[in-house]
């Protein structure tokens, strides 16, 4: 009577550790997705950096672009106002002779 007991206890301790077994290889499954996904992920945000970057290049030239044209303007409305100021002050110097 007890060596079926004992083998009664042994296969319930062999099915407690194959649990254990098919518990332990579905969370490694489980890490190994959810490594790939990380990766994914990671792989994904390099690319809308890489994206980023580029686009805040693009736009970082326009700007330096923009600002040169806007100094060129400026100098040229500057010398706009000069000359006007000097032809009405031409023409007030004629008009007081």
């Amino acid at each position: 009577m007890s060596e079926p007991s004992a083998i009664d206890a042994a296969v319930k301790r062999l099915a407690l550790a194959l649990d254990a077994l098919d518990a332990a290889v579905e969370r490694r499954c489980q890490a190994d997705r959810d490594e790939d996904a990380l990766a994914a992920q990671v792989q994904a945000l390099g690319l809308d950096r890489a994206k980023l970057a580029a686009a805040l290049d693009e736009e970082t030239a326009r700007a330096r672009c923009l600002e040169d044209t806007n100094r060129a303007v400026a100098e040229r409305l500057e010398a706009a106002i000069a000359t006007i100021q000097s032809v009405l002050s031409s023409a007030g110097d004629q008009w007081r002779k």
